[in-house]
């Protein structure tokens, strides 16, 4: 029950769920591109990206000097809720204009 707490108490912020839309839907990106999209300090971000993959969100992997984030849905709920979030967080106006700002960059663009 803990855990599924934690993964919906990882929605309840206006950032997460922006980094979540993103992820969604581009499939995996590093935190440059993140940062760029969002217009929000790395370190900012990079908390963000914590919580969620400590709730379970998010799984990462190294890619050279970059860290390379993609969302998790390693079991059914998961699945679920993602595929839901997939379909409706481009509703949210913020979300959408992340969507279509990222969709300008090629990835990896905005890594030094």
């Amino acid at each position: 029950m803990k855990n599924t707490v934690q993964l919906f108490k990882a929605l309840a912020d206006e950032t997460r769920l922006r980094i979540l839309g993103l992820l969604l839907d581009s499939g995996e990106l590093c935190v440059c591109d993140i940062t760029a999209t969002l217009q929000l300090p790395q370190s900012t971000v990079s908390r963000h990206l914590s919580y969620l993959r400590n709730a379970g969100w998010v799984i990462d992997r190294r890619d050279g000097v970059w860290i390379i984030y993609a969302v998790s849905a390693d079991n059914d709920m998961k699945k679920q809720l993602a595929a839901v979030l997939k379909e409706r967080l481009p509703d949210l106006a913020s979300v959408a204009a992340d969507i279509k700002k990222i969709s300008t960059f090629s990835k990896g663009a905005n890594c030094a």
